[in-house]
């Protein structure tokens, strides 16, 4: 009898063995997920064939979380998914991809990517030199607006996947090509809270196109930069008086003190004039308040799209009264164009804002990088 069960054992354990090499189940993968030191708005978990990227906070109030399946063709074939699960299962390394964010385009271009874009809306806003030859050799073509996509363009460039920046998630056209099995992946680096959390975006960017080791290289360059001239910063203890923004009709439009602009301010060192609010976004204030509180500023950051003192002027008296203007101590960024007029800061700011934030430092301390030339900011003359 003992011997009995002994053979009986045996074959269940044979049957069972042969049942699993037969079957295609493979043993369960130990799954990694990536650390990320800054953003909060997306994830990238490993689990050997594949990775599920999820996209947690693309517009402000979201209530929804994007899952995607990022798979390369061999693997593909071995694994089924229930598409029910996922808002897209990608191909990777991505070949064809359409982009409609000009802040896309940096990160694409730093992992030497930016021949996979193959449609943008709004061509002529891109600035960066590298993708404007693509665009102006056909091979980046025009589809139309962010809010009025030109669905039947690009379905007819058929791209592997969308990168979308996202408002609401209320898209016609984008919905029309989600229908169409075109993934949608939004991006929502813009709603991060910090300049290193909209940076570390580029790992998002990195898991698409299997250049993660080169985008993990690529943001640890740009951390120690933005760490490395913040400390030095720290070292002055003059801290010049900040006053930001401009009207737009009758409502004067700055940044909060908890937005990603008052915190380069604050890692400049300087004292920027409402660095104590916690609102959300950008302050709307009344004239009035802002000239009590800023007519002695010493330096004016960001007089929203005036480009030269005499526009600022004309723009609304008032702002002559402002010792800022007095002394000409204006600086903007608007002035900083592309060759077909796009601003730079809009387009490479998010990426790099260890550029950002040495343009600040140069404008408030000076004496710390005497051989700097501003990148974004210039002084208004």
């Amino acid at each position: 009898m003992k011997y009995f069960y002994l053979l009986i054992i045996s074959v269940l354990f044979v049957s069972c063995k042969n049942n699993i090499e037969t079957s295609g189940v493979l043993p369960q993968t130990k799954t990694q997920r990536k650390t990320l030191k800054y953003a909060e708005g997306f994830s990238i978990t490993n689990y050997g064939d594949y990775k599920i990227l999820q996209i947690k906070n693309p517009w402000k109030n979201a209530d929804k979380t994007y899952s995607y399946v990022l798979i390369n063709k061999e693997n593909t074939a071995k694994n089924t998914f229930n598409t029910a699960n996922f808002d897209g299962i990608i191909n990777t390394p991505i070949n064809k991809v359409i982009t409609t964010s000009t802040t896309h385009i940096p990160a694409l271009e730093l992992l030497e990517t930016e021949n996979s874009i193959i449609g943008f809306p709004g061509t002529k806003y891109v600035s960066s030199k590298k993708t404007r030859a693509l665009i102006d050799s056909g091979k980046i073509i025009e589809i139309g607006k962010n809010e009025s996509l030109n669905t039947e363009r690009i379905l007819e460039l058929q791209p592997d996947a969308i990168v979308a920046f996202g408002v609401d998630g209320a898209s016609k056209s984008l919905n029309t090509i989600k229908n169409a099995n075109i993934p949608i992946i939004y991006n929502g680096d813009w709603v991060e809270k910090s300049p290193l959390a909209k940076a570390e975006w580029i790992k998002f960017f990195g898991a698409l196109y299997n250049k993660e080791r080169m985008a993990d290289s690529i943001f640890n360059t740009i951390e120690t930069n933005y760490l490395k001239v913040k400390k030095l910063a720290q070292t002055v203890k003059n801290k010049p008086t900040v006053l930001s923004g401009a009207m737009y009709k009758d409502v004067w439009y700055l940044p909060s003190g908890a937005s990603t602009e008052a915190q380069i301010l604050k890692d400049a060192n300087v004292n920027y004039l409402w660095s104590e609010t916690t609102e959300k976004g950008s302050l709307a204030l009344n004239f009035e308040s802002v000239f009590v509180r800023g007519k002695e500023a010493d330096i004016w950051i960001s007089p929203s799209y005036y480009t030269s003192l005499k526009s600022l002027e004309e723009g609304n008296f008032h702002y002559t009264k402002f010792d800022a203007f007095k002394n000409k101590k204006i600086f903007s960024f608007s002035n900083t164009t592309g060759e077909t007029g796009g601003v730079t800061y809009y387009e490479l700011g998010i990426a790099r804002p260890d550029l950002v934030l040495k343009d600040i430092i140069k404008i408030c301390h000076p004496e710390l990088l005497k051989d700097y030339n501003t990148t974004f900011f210039k002084s208004l003359n």
